[in-house]
């Protein structure tokens, strides 16, 4: 006999059984075979001290089963420091929305999102929103949708302007926060209030439909990071649309998870 774990339970087995014997036995309508954190797509036999998750489509997986499929994508050093981590994000329209769904999908720990808004129709043009959302309160219709990806992150979600007396507060307990307002002013403010003292990814210039590839990470001073060209800034005849907006929310992501890593958001 092997002793083997499957989906987090310890399982004995008679030598020479199969992955997919086992599969078969525990849970026959798996979809999805992950051994020893790797997704396999063939058969072979089992040794004493495998780990395999087995995953039924439409089922939802349990946290340590999700987790299992995470550290298979992420390498298990990686995701381990991603599930610690705790974001905020200030503003939950089109930059905010994308940042929120990047970071879910990587299995990031805690979400803070703050946002005084509503789903408008007009969002959905750039935004993570959908028509049976419209009315409801952007940091409410988000929440939901993350929930739906990964039920998991801790999301925590504050309905209110951010402004300069309440920003730190809002943010006290994150490691580090994305920048995700429209208004100028409104970025300033956050930026002046949180920098030096704690890490903040910005965007500045995505608007339009140019080149995507003139979006890219700066360093501007300690602790700050602006995403954008820097030169294309919404106005009448070039407005916000999904596909540089899109680009420029991942660049945020990216950069939050290489500080996340202790990785310098800009160097290779």
């Amino acid at each position: 006999m092997i002793t083997v774990q499957v989906n987090e339970r310890t399982v004995r087995t008679k030598r020479g059984t199969t992955l997919y014997q086992l599969r078969d036995s525990e849970v026959p309508m798996a979809d999805l075979v992950i051994y020893n954190g790797f997704p396999l797509q063939y058969d072979t036999i089992l040794e004493d001290g495998d780990v395999v998750v087995f995953i039924a489509r439409g089922r939802r997986p349990t946290s340590e089963e999700l987790e299992s499929l995470l550290v298979a994508r992420h390498t298990p050093g990686v995701h381990a420091r991603v599930k610690q981590a705790s974001v905020g994000i200030a503003g939950a329209g089109g930059l905010g929305s994308a940042v929120a769904v990047a970071l879910v999908r990587t299995g990031i720990g805690r979400l803070v999102i703050a946002d005084f808004d509503v789903v408008a129709p007009s969002n959905l043009n750039r935004q993570q929103y959908f028509l049976d959302q419209l009315g409801q309160p952007k940091v409410v219709a988000l929440a939901e949708t993350l929930a739906k990806i990964n039920p998991y992150t801790e999301v925590v979600t504050k309905q209110l302007a951010v402004t300069r007396a309440n920003a730190a507060r809002v943010f006290a307990d994150c490691d580090v926060v994305a920048e995700c307002f429209d208004n100028p002013g409104a970025k300033a403010m956050l930026v002046q209030t949180l920098v030096p003292e704690k890490p903040v990814v910005a965007a500045s210039g995505m608007a339009g439909f140019g080149t995507a590839n003139t979006i890219t990470t700066t360093k501007r001073l300690d602790n700050l990071y602006v995403v954008g060209d820097n030169v294309n800034e919404a106005e009448p005849g070039k407005g916000l649309m999904a596909p540089r907006v899109g680009v420029a929310a991942h660049h945020q992501a990216n950069a939050i998870l290489r500080l996340i890593l202790g990785e310098d958001p800009c160097q290779d």
